[in-house]
């Protein structure tokens, strides 16, 4: 069964910087797209940064400048570096997944477990 797996979170400072990691695991072919989703108390889950197989990024606009997505796609594994953090980034954080499992032709999406960010002085 495929999994991801994040890891990272944690408790950090207003200005302070966190790196979150993302492990895909399973019987997988190839990866197409990864993203960052987060969702806060009360708040629908929202996207933060994808990153394709090639390496183009999207973000949003409440993080742009401050947070980078990346992977490495030896490691099949996503990462996302958060830098002068704000309050308002205090959330769950979720890996996602497009991806085309070994054998099958259809492309399939997954969710990691989430991982919780607060960030708090």
């Amino acid at each position: 069964q495929v999994q991801l797996v994040e890891s990272g979170g944690g408790l950090v400072q207003p200005g302070g910087s966190l790196t979150l990691s993302c492990a895909v695991s399973g019987s997988i072919f190839s990866i197409n797209a990864m993203g960052w989703y987060r969702q806060a108390p009360g708040k629908q889950r929202e996207l933060v940064a994808a990153i394709t197989s090639g390496g183009s990024t999207n973000y949003a606009d409440s993080v742009k400048g401050r947070f980078t997505i990346s992977r490495d796609n030896a490691k099949n594994t996503a990462y996302l570096q958060m830098n002068r953090m704000e309050p308002e980034d205090t959330a769950v954080y979720y890996c996602n997944a497009d991806l085309y499992v070994l054998g099958v032709l259809t492309k399939k999406n997954y969710w990691g477990q989430g991982t919780q960010v607060t960030v708090s002085s």
